[in-house]
């Protein structure tokens, strides 16, 4: 495992220059990376890590929503809130019942397994979104309407739904769930209880930092801990309730920031340096579980359905800024960001092949062929768009 992880290091930094040079997103450079040193690939990764890649992946992404959390702007959050809300289901719920319809057409599916097809891809990716964002903010480009808080915020709480639904088609598909509409019902309350366990933390924390003096570099290391065991507290409850860790994570940075701002800014400081090392492990590993052949195998059906899911999430982006103060370019600029796809499908991508569903391996083909689509096009389109729309 050693050696993989020096390969992913050693390369990966040059990847992502080499990229940067070419005026293009690193992010693309290790994806790229991935997909070539992978076990799909010239397979230069040892088992290991790649056994390893879920639990490494889920760190990083940690990493990056707890430097979210630390650079959300309370004003644009106030401002864009029941935006950042619709945002959050309207796209997902739109592309996802979609490709579900679409899929029934030009693949012959069930509308049940057109479902799980639909929430697999509707998903968008946190972790390209994410940091695409926080340079935007750092920029101070588009904070004036508090884009960018807009579209980090909207977009980790995107997967809950996604996610969500995709779980129950799938109970609908084997019969182990009676209602989708009981499923529905649920997320806002895994919203609430994502939020609580976050505000609970950040509290807990911000007493142990007054009562205890620790260096920086240990109250970043304590958040890290808290935060991971609130995601496998997620996991360990996920069959009797859901919580959206991953927005808890998000809420951790900003109650440390608002109650500590002088703290808030040197731990996110601190959280910068850190996503150095975790953003390559993310994006390189990410790649490693794409299967390019497999992708192919989806053919010019697959990019077509794919496209018209876009175009469905497209609409539900529009729909979610009726009423807001953004020009069209902006809102161009929020259709853009909105596109890629890569953690959740390369994460749940297999799990109906799995779980024995009939059309399992055109469902992971899709989800393979979604990120080598959407990632590319979304990381250079926020790349070069920002500027020039925001």
């Amino acid at each position: 495992m050693a050696i993989s992880l020096a390969a992913i290091l050693l390369l990966g930094l040059p990847a992502n220059k080499l990229f940067e040079k070419l005026k293009l997103p690193g992010l693309l450079g290790m994806l790229i990376l991935g997909i070539i040193i992978g076990p799909y690939g010239i397979n230069l990764l040892q088992k290991d890590i790649i056994n390893a890649s879920a639990d490494l992946r889920k760190i990083a992404l940690i990493i990056i929503l707890l430097r979210a959390g630390f650079g959300i702007d309370k004003k644009a959050l106030k401002k864009n809130g029941i935006t950042a809300i619709k945002m959050s289901f309207i796209p997902a719920i739109l592309e996802g019942f979609t490709i579900a319809f679409i899929s029934t057409k030009l693949l012959n599916f069930s509308f049940i397994q057109g479902g799980i097809l639909g929430f697999v891809i509707a998903a968008v990716s946190p972790a390209v979104v994410v940091p695409s964002m926080l340079k935007l903010i750092e920029n101070n480009i588009g904070e004036t309407k508090g884009i960018p808080t807009l579209i980090l915020t909207g977009a980790s709480i995107d997967d809950v739904f996604a996610i969500t639904i995709f779980s129950a088609f799938l109970g609908l598909y084997s019969g182990t769930h009676l209602n989708i509409g009981i499923q529905i019902l649920s997320i806002p309350i895994s919203i609430l209880l994502g939020i609580i366990a976050g505000i609970v933390i950040g509290i807990v924390s911000i007493i142990v930092f007054k009562k205890y003096h620790m260096r920086d570099t240990k109250k970043v290391l304590l958040i890290l801990g808290l935060a991971i065991l609130l995601t496998e507290t997620e996991n360990l409850l996920k069959m009797r309730i859901q919580i959206a860790s991953l927005l808890g994570v998000m809420t951790i940075g900003f109650v440390v920031m608002e109650k500590m701002p002088l703290v808030g800014k040197r731990l996110a400081a601190k959280f910068n340096k850190l996503w150095v090392f975790a953003e390559i492990l993310l994006f390189v590993l990410v790649g490693a579980q794409v299967n390019v052949g497999i992708a192919f195998e989806a053919g010019k059906t697959g990019i077509v359905i794919i496209l018209i899911g876009l175009l469905g999430r497209s609409i539900g982006v529009l729909i979610s800024l009726l009423n807001t103060d953004l020009n069209w370019r902006e809102r161009l600029f929020c259709i853009i960001s909105y596109t890629p796809k890569a953690t959740v499908q390369a994460a749940i991508g297999a799990v109906p092949l799995s779980l024995g569903v009939e059309s399992g391996e055109i469902i992971l083909a899709l989800a393979v062929l979604s990120i080598l689509i959407t990632a590319p096009l979304g990381a250079i389109g926020i790349n070069y768009s920002a500027e020039k729309l925001l």
